[in-house]
């Protein structure tokens, strides 16, 4: 199921101000959370969608690559928010309701022990023009933080596994009770009873593991696709953080990249310029044929249509623009040289440009105007 605009979740337009996407994000929040609507599916699903495309759009840096690549640029390929999960979401937007998320349904505002997040991994992938081109899945190696086999956790005992201390202070209003994190398990309500020699205080050890990564046709050097959950493991069976990917694209040898354009530089002789020809030239997969007019000058340039890259959001695909440079020979046969010296005075062999002529920025800039 793919999935929706992350703008139409929210109801709000592209231009819309940090301030309207907030308030409309509290507003969904608040109609789906899940204790104003217990063992309700579809009220968890849309409650969790609405967080993901607030998490999205909440943000300048990856709201700027979502309007350019859409879901692609941010990472997403499944529907219906199923990245996300419900102590991620109160973890990280939770503060922005106030107490809407215990007084107004009954929670009181405590939602007992914490889970914690384990932190980003980040890696770098190279791709060639041709796996841009059709989308490719990748295996890379990580090493990240694992739950160890063995370990035993127990109840923290200063906070009784509620994960926050209490404390009653008496002032000149009466008494006063204050909750904090509790300082001995961070929150968790949950302590390391026993682990193995090679895992951390924490119960967590370094592996390496192999992932596979689907890489959407289209993407661009420099975006970043988010795997969720695929990061460091956290304690006590917390929530996993995330691997960040980030695309470099390898130089190709004779293609160049603007964009879902592509650009090549081809070589014809002056014999195929003057007379006119049918020449081969390559493509990323395979090659193709055109045709080149009698009286071609260097610098003429030639687009095949739907020849260049897709774009990351399937918007099409991108065209070849082929600058035809006409190539002269460095040495000559004494047949070849009279032969030319023949024609040198010939008016037909003499330069006559077009004042119109444009040059070959201008005749690019024209081409998509």
């Amino acid at each position: 199921m793919s999935k929706r605009d992350f703008y139409e979740i929210l109801g709000v337009q592209r231009g819309a101000s940090d301030s309207d996407i907030k308030k409309a994000y509290r507003k969904l929040a608040i109609k789906y959370h899940p204790d104003k609507n217990p063992d309700d599916s579809d009220a968890e699903s849309r409650f969790k969608e609405a967080a993901e495309a607030y998490e999205v759009l909440s943000d300048q840096q990856k709201r700027a690559k979502y309007d350019r690549f859409g879901h692609a640029g941010v990472g997403g390929a499944a529907g219906g928010g199923a990245g996300m999960n419900m102590d991620d979401i109160f973890s990280q937007f939770g503060d922005i309701f106030g107490g809407a998320f215990g007084d107004a349904f009954g929670g009181g505002g405590a939602r007992g022990p914490r889970r914690m997040k384990g932190s980003n991994l980040r890696i770098k992938v190279q791709l060639t023009l041709a796996e841009i081109a059709e989308g490719v899945t990748k295996k890379v190696k990580v090493f990240r933080l694992v739950q160890a086999e063995g370990v035993e956790y127990d109840t923290c005992r200063p906070c009784s596994g509620t994960g926050q201390v209490r404390r009653v202070t008496n002032t000149i209003l009466g008494q006063m009770q204050t909750a904090s994190t509790c300082p001995s398990c961070g929150g968790l309500g949950r302590s390391v009873k026993s682990k193995p020699k090679d895992a951390d205080e924490h119960g967590l050890r370094r592996e390496e593991s192999v992932l596979e990564i689907e890489i959407p046709a289209g993407v661009e050097d420099g975006m970043q696709l988010n795997l969720r959950g695929k990061g460091n493991q956290a304690p006590a069976g917390g929530i996993p953080g995330d691997l960040l990917v980030q695309i470099r694209v390898a130089e190709h040898d004779a293609f160049t990249r603007n964009g879902r354009n592509l650009h090549l530089d081809h070589h014809i002789s002056f014999v195929e310029a003057s007379l006119g020809a049918q020449v081969e030239i390559p493509l990323l997969q395979g090659k193709a044929k055109i045709r080149i007019e009698a009286g071609t000058q260097s610098g003429k340039i030639v687009r095949l249509k739907g020849k260049g890259l897709p774009s990351v959001d399937s918007y099409g695909r991108g065209d070849l623009l082929v600058n035809l440079n006409v190539w002269t020979p460095q040495e000559l046969t004494s047949e070849e040289r009279a032969t030319l010296e023949s024609w040198k005075d010939a008016p037909n062999f003499q330069p006559d440009p077009d004042p119109r002529d444009k040059g070959f920025f201008e005749r690019v800039r024209d081409m998509f105007s």
